[in-house]
């Protein structure tokens, strides 16, 4: 799919700097590498965080991942794509993937909270010109949503690929952080008559809806009846 874990001799855990160890909350943070790329590929849109004329900027974005690189593509006339491919050293950015497992219900409004699974990701983007990259990164960001999509469908002609850019960001700063458990009230609050408790949130999936113009015959393909 996005990738495969590292070979056994490699780190598993990514090095901790200064920016992916959290302030608050630090007992929750993780450099686990296969507890990273787990995140990240459950995920399917990332927020991609820059600056762009002095002032920050994040779009929400469909992302991919290629074992220690991800891929997020674009129209070649979009300011971050076009930022990444100036001469320079690249772009400066951050790119954030988050979960939503449950809704933690405190007896106190203090005390609320979810349960998540969230990565930060710091680096420096770079346009891919590479031709063979460029359709490893494309596959990828397909297969990200629907794992063999890529090799049943279309691939991008000469006119798609031209209005096309691909940006990697390099796994290398890189942090998970997790919420797990229940409610976390103050002993002094444990009487009050307020419901308490946690909501699980889960993602799921509808029946297929064909196409109102698919050809006669055109079976639903198993990658996608598996879902």
């Amino acid at each position: 799919m996005q990738g495969t874990l590292p070979p056994a001799s490699e780190p598993t855990a990514y090095t901790p700097t200064d920016r992916t160890v959290p302030t608050r909350s630090a007992q929750r943070a993780s450099y686990d590498r296969e507890l990273v790329h787990a995140i990240l590929d459950e995920g399917y849109v990332c927020h991609l965080g820059f600056v762009r004329d002095g002032a920050p900027v994040v779009l929400p974005t469909l992302y991919g991942r290629v074992g220690e690189r991800l891929y997020v593509h674009g129209s070649t006339g979009s300011r971050p794509l076009r930022m990444t491919g100036q001469a320079g050293p690249g772009l400066a950015v951050c790119l954030t993937v988050t979960h939503v497992d449950g809704l933690v219900l405190a007896r106190s409004a203090f005390h609320h909270s979810i349960n998540y699974r969230s990565v930060v990701v710091h680096g420096i983007a770079h346009q891919v010109t590479d031709p063979e990259e460029r359709r490893t990164a494309l596959n990828a960001l397909v297969d990200h949503v629907v794992p063999g999509r890529s090799a049943d469908s279309r691939p991008a002609n000469t006119k798609e690929l031209a209005a096309t850019a691909v940006i990697r960001l390099d796994l290398e700063e890189v942090s998970a952080k997790v919420r797990t458990g229940g409610v976390s009230d103050e002993p002094e609050d444990l009487a009050l008559p307020h419901w308490a408790g946690v909501i699980p949130v889960s993602r799921r999936y509808g029946a297929p809806l064909a196409d109102a113009a698919l050809t006669p015959g055109t079976a639903l393909p198993e990658y996608l009846a598996a879902l």
